[in-house]
């Protein structure tokens, strides 16, 4: 047991006083980017669905 809380003390020694954690203008700047990044790529897979229906039902129309 006292390895655990020991491990439980040392984790959070670390995450307090070792990680550098990003100010509140970086995250906000980092949400922005995942959030356009997502878009485009959203938008790049829409298209390419879309072209690909196409191109699907074009070929079943001269089979049929």
């Amino acid at each position: 047991m006292s390895k655990i809380s020991a491990y439980i003390k040392e984790s959070y020694t670390e995450l307090v006083d070792k990680v550098s954690w990003p100010s509140w203008e970086e995250l906000q700047s980092s949400v922005i980017v995942v959030m356009v990044a997502t878009a485009i790529i959203g938008l790049l897979i829409f298209v390419m669905d879309f072209g690909f229906q196409a191109v699907m039902n074009l070929f079943y129309k001269m089979i049929a």
